[in-house]
């Protein structure tokens, strides 16, 4: 394919429906990555009024290469609280402001039908438009 080809619109080129419920499904349940770079671990740990090393220590490891949040025994994010929710929402990371709009979540429409039986704001509420949703894929990359 010629490098001045234009890409083909993704499936989703009209837009998809989102809104955040606050539910915390997102933020629990089975053991994943929630990636973090230099200047997220810097607010995280301004936000908790701790030093950088300590919180570095006490909220993150390694993991692929990469830094990744550490998560509790169950798997739920370790800044998420039962009746609380995110504890660092002000300043949570990249990957949580873009759900649901992840490269795997994007890949067919199957993967998005599957991402609105698991989070109930996905397929609801506000159309956002392609090039938003475009952009915040684009955030996520690490």
């Amino acid at each position: 394919m010629p490098d001045d080809a234009p890409e083909a619109e993704p499936w989703y080129k009209d837009g998809l429906q989102f809104t955040c419920t606050q539910c915390g499904k997102c933020c629990t349940g089975e053991p994943g990555f929630v990636w973090v770079n230099d200047d997220e671990v810097r607010a995280l740990a301004k936000n908790r009024g701790m030093p950088l090393n300590e919180f570095l220590a006490v909220y993150t490891r390694e993991a692929r290469g990469h830094r990744t949040l550490r998560e509790k025994a169950n798997g739920d994010c370790v800044f998420y609280e039962a009746g609380q929710g995110c504890t660092v929402y002000r300043v949570r990371p990249r990957q949580c402001r873009t759900w649901p709009f992840w490269e795997s979540n994007l890949e067919t429409p199957e993967a998005w039908e599957h991402t609105t039986q698991i989070c109930p704001g996905s397929g609801e509420g506000e159309l956002i438009p392609v090039e938003e949703i475009l952009r915040r894929v684009k955030v996520i990359k690490i």
